[in-house]
């Protein structure tokens, strides 16, 4: 028995040559991120647990209460006390920023060099408007309002 090849292929090359095309979806990676390290920092009753590295391009993650901006060697945080108004930092011009809103009064920001909760004390430059502007320290600095 002998098989015809040619009738073959010519039915093959009909099928393939008739085949409607196959389009490719529109899928991207708008965004990534190199990530390394990880642990746990703690507070009072809260906790989180995560990864430092590139800083994120986009603002910060909010709530009504809290706020949290991603970034790698953060050496500045405000530490959000419950009840408090929401302290902000933010870094400009070289400088950061540290506010609360300006309406709230009997409130004292205060400074510490690591979160123990025996090293806190009044913060003693200027506050203008709930707001102050200082250079970055070297080391780590974080705040809190007290009333």
């Amino acid at each position: 028995m002998k098989i015809q090849f040619r009738p073959i292929l010519t039915a093959l090359a009909v099928i393939f040559l008739t085949a409607p095309p196959a389009f490719s979806q529109n899928f991207s990676i708008d965004w990534h991120k190199i990530a390394g390290g990880g642990g746990t920092g703690t507070g009072g009753t809260y906790q989180v647990n995560g990864t430092i590295g590139q800083h994120d391009a986009s603002g910060a993650m909010t709530s009504s209460q809290y706020a949290i901006t991603g970034g790698f060697w953060s050496l500045i945080n405000v530490v959000q006390t419950p009840g408090a108004p929401l302290l902000t930092i933010n870094y400009v011009a070289s400088q950061y920023v540290v506010a609360w809103p300006a309406s709230v009064a009997g409130w004292t920001l205060q400074t510490n060099v690591d979160l123990a909760a025996s090293a806190w004390g009044d913060y003693l430059g200027p506050v203008f408007n709930n707001r102050v502007t200082n250079s970055t320290p070297f080391g780590n600095l974080f705040f809190r309002l007290k009333q």
